[in-house]
């Protein structure tokens, strides 16, 4: 190996292996160049400046005493003594590295990509450390990289700055913090070709869920322009699903998405030779609009496990992967600029259950995205200048427009990080993960509307959405080990409505969702009528028709708006328990709760007693609610056929009579969901006295039961549950209610029938878990907070 090659490596002769030699980040690169540019993975040319370049040219100035006194006892809490210790170390490596030599290989490998890509071409200058992008320490953000370099003085600039940048502030306490020598990890430099990304879009693809660690779905982000804008947190960037198993069987479709407010973009500065860049407002049509299209997605998650399963092979076992990637302007292009190991979600302890619960009676002050699932309260912080940040107290709730790297050192002593913009894989999402503090990042007007000293609670245990509440609200916290649990024969599974809930349940205990709430979906997720969707022009208030028009704008019909939202809620929860089965449970709304739905006044009646009215099965072949149906049968059909999810399985809610059951079946049918076919399992909820009497009929008729405990008390006892004056009397344990549930399990099982409950006696009486364990109940589904004490009640009673 001459000296020049020992200094300069380009991508294509460089392999995961060479990390001590150009530094992880530049290995990784050559890795995908090396192994995966022949299954579809492209990877921008380019070349490194490798670690011994560094170390010689330090060597040769005498730089590394220099820089052991200057770091010796230099700490994260001293942020001034580190401050000025940091830039003179910066100041001691930007001098060392401006040799002739350096500059002589930058010119020679510089001119190999012009002769590729034509003169002055643009190239991303990118530091890549020894420690940096493995398995245990990402060092994300912790060095410096240049985006739009032309021309070789612009590039030995950039270069230098990059070399310096092993001693930034952040690098130094992250050093400290994992354990690193300073003096011990080396810096390459990577100089890449650009992706014109700035005249489309990038982002970041995670092989996993970011907040949960579910392992079964890839996590897309995207922006306009090129992707420094969703690291630095200055956007909310689009965000979408897809689910692995089912995309590795053929079924590829994205399972959710979410738009992102994409307020900026970042494009290159007019000024090229500058190698500047800009942030420019984002068009109103552009942030209207999602970056990247269905297939890109699904090209981009086609990559992604591509990287992910080699370099799992590589490493001997599951390896989840942050990748980013970039589209080109110029011909569509999508390229991956960077894979590394996530480090983060996927080294949690599996076997642990911490979850955090916030009882809060009063409003929250604000909301925006969650960053992980915990909960804290402390004292707002504003931090709008790294100025701010010496005087930033412990414990405080840093409350900011947006993060950068250089405040790191002051984040990690954060009780909770609250931002106006960013999205998941934001900087602040990203510290915040790494240093389990909870964030809300995307939280509009947080630094207008968060009073600076005012005592807050900052809870991310409420699903995806964040919430900030005034003062000191009470954090319960409940630990438990899953080795610990007993799993009983019986199976225990969950209720469910909540689609954002639904990745981090499934890693729990459980054996499926025995119950899964549409209305919650439609009410949540959608929030317009199903009937005024499907005619939108019996609509009559002008104020319902704007926002319904508002809500469907970029659908060419709003009955597609509907089928989008509601499928991918119920693919969200069916991907999540993937492959047990789901068990979803038709819209059961009364009419007073679907009249006060965008648009639902003029289709519903108005009732005295809306419990025992116009609801559940009576609706979906009613002509005042078929083409309403027809929408969640549409639904359901693409949760089933399009994304492969057949684990779903239908529940009919208040079937009052077996004829009115037939007429469902058959209305089922009519919407192409044909009992039988494909493996379709369709279930009744067994809530009224009718559904036992007759359970030999309606057995005929369906394939299951699902007892829900809540109706079939109030319809046995004759007791309104909502009615103060006569709660007293609802009591799940009366005997007349313990009869009708024996009747109901030793009816199902006389039909050769599947059982189970879904109402929440099981949860709230420990006794009435046992007394339906003894009967042989097929199933129990409970609360996702109930499973651990139901599975050892059905235990104890099994024993």
């Amino acid at each position: 190996m001459t000296m020049s090659s020992s200094k300069v490596r380009w991508f294509r002769d460089l392999r995961a292996t060479d990390v001590a030699v150009v530094g992880g980040k530049n290995a990784s690169l050559g890795e995908m160049v090396s192994a995966l540019s022949g299954q579809g993975v492209k990877v921008p040319d380019g070349f490194a400046l490798t670690v011994e370049a560094y170390r010689e040219a330090l060597a040769a100035s005498d730089a590394w005493p220099k820089l052991a006194a200057l770091l010796d006892g230099v700490g994260a809490n001293d942020v001034r003594r580190l401050a000025v210790a940091a830039a003179e170390a910066r100041a001691i490596v930007y001098a060392a590295t401006g040799t002739d030599q350096i500059r002589t290989m930058l010119v020679e490998n510089y001119r190999k990509l012009e002769a590729i890509y034509g003169a002055r071409v643009a190239v991303a200058v990118r530091s890549s450390a020894t420690a940096e992008d493995l398995p245990t320490a990402s060092f994300a953000g912790q060095h410096d990289s240049f985006l739009n370099v032309r021309g070789v003085t612009h590039l030995e600039e950039a270069c230098r700055r990059c070399f310096a940048s092993a001693f930034t502030d952040r690098a130094i306490v992250y050093r400290n913090a994992n354990g690193f020598d300073h003096l011990k990890v080396g810096l390459s430099v990577g100089i890449m070709k650009m992706v014109r990304s700035d005249r489309a879009a990038s982002g970041v693809a995670f092989t996993l869920d970011t907040e949960s660690g579910f392992r079964d779905v890839v996590l897309v982000t995207g922006v306009w322009g090129l992707g420094e804008s969703i690291v630095q947190g200055k956007v909310d960037p689009d965000e979408f699903h897809v689910h692995k198993p089912t995309f590795r069987s053929g079924r590829r479709c994205v399972l959710s998405r979410s738009l992102g407010g994409k307020q900026q973009q970042l494009v290159y500065g007019t000024d090229a030779d500058a190698g500047s860049t800009f942030y420019v407002e984002t068009p109103a049509e552009k942030r209207d609009r999602f970056c990247i299209t269905d297939a890109e997605v699904l090209e981009l998650t086609a990559c992604a496990l591509r990287i992910e399963e080699h370099y799992s092979r590589l490493a001997g076992e599951p390896r989840a992967m942050d990748i980013e990637w970039a589209k080109d302007g110029p011909d569509g292009a999508l390229f991956i600029v960077q894979a590394r190991p996530e480090t983060v979600i996927s080294r949690r302890s599996p076997s642990l259950i911490e979850t955090y619960r916030v009882r809060s009676a009063v409003a929250p002050l604000i909301e925006g995205r969650a960053v992980g699932e915990r909960a804290a309260s402390g004292k707002v912080y504003h931090v709008a200048s790294p100025a701010d940040l010496a005087g930033f107290p412990p414990g405080g709730v840093l409350v900011a427009s947006s993060t950068s790297p250089d405040w790191e050192p002051a984040m990690k002593r954060a009780a909770a990080i609250v931002t106006d913009r960013g999205g998941r894989t934001c900087h602040a999402a990203i510290v915040a993960r790494e240093h389990g503090i909870p964030a809300i990042v995307g939280a509009a007007e947080a630094t207008t509307r968060l009073v600076q000293g005012g005592h807050v609670t900052v809870s991310c245990a409420e699903g995806e959405t964040g919430r900030v509440y005034p003062g000191e609200q009470p954090i319960e916290i409940i630990a438990r080990d899953v080795a610990d649990l007993p799993r009983p024969r019986t199976p225990v599974m969950v209720n469910l409505g909540n689609p954002d809930l639904a990745f981090r349940t499934a890693m729990r205990p459980n054996d499926g969702v025995g119950l899964a709430r549409m209305e919650f979906i439609i009410n949540q997720h959608i929030g317009v009528h199903p009937m005024a969707l499907a005619r939108p022009e019996r609509v009559t208030d002008q104020a319902d028709r704007e926002q319904i028009a508002k809500l469907t704008r970029n659908f060419d019909d709003p009955k597609d708006f509907f089928i989008q939202r509601l499928s991918e809620g119920i693919g969200t929860i069916g991907a999540a328990f993937h492959p047990k089965p789901v068990i979803v449970r038709l819209s059961d709304f009364k009419t007073n709760e679907y009249a006060k739905l965008l648009g639902g006044r003029g289709f519903e009646p108005r009732e005295e007693n809306p419990m025992l009215g116009f609801r559940g099965a009576s609706r979906y072949t009613h002509p005042a609610y078929a083409d309403g149906f027809a929408l969640e049968c549409a639904a359901l059909r693409r949760v089933r056929e399009d994304m492969g999810l057949e684990n779903v399985r239908i529940m009919v809610p208040f079937c009052r009579r077996v004829e009115e059951g037939a007429q469902v079946i058959a209305a089922l049918e009519k919407n192409g969901l044909k009992r039988g076919e494909k493996g379709l399992e369709v279930y009744v909820m067994c809530e009224i006295p009718n559904n036992i009497i007759q359970i030999d009929a309606f057995s005929r008729l369906f394939d299951g039961f699902s007892i829900g405990s809540n109706d079939l008390t109030q319809l046995v006892l004759g007791v309104d549950r909502d009615s103060s004056m006569v709660s007293f009397e609802f009591d799940e344990r009366d005997p007349g209610v313990l009869e009708m549930l024996r009747q109901a399990i030793e009816g199902a099982h006389r039909n050769g029938r599947h059982v189970g409950i879904c109402g929440e006696a099981p949860a709230n009486y420990p006794e009435v878990a046992s007394f339906l364990t003894r009967l042989g109940i097929d199933s129990i589904s409970v609360n996702p907070e109930s499973v651990a004490q139901t599975m050892e009640v059905v235990f104890r009673a099994e024993a």
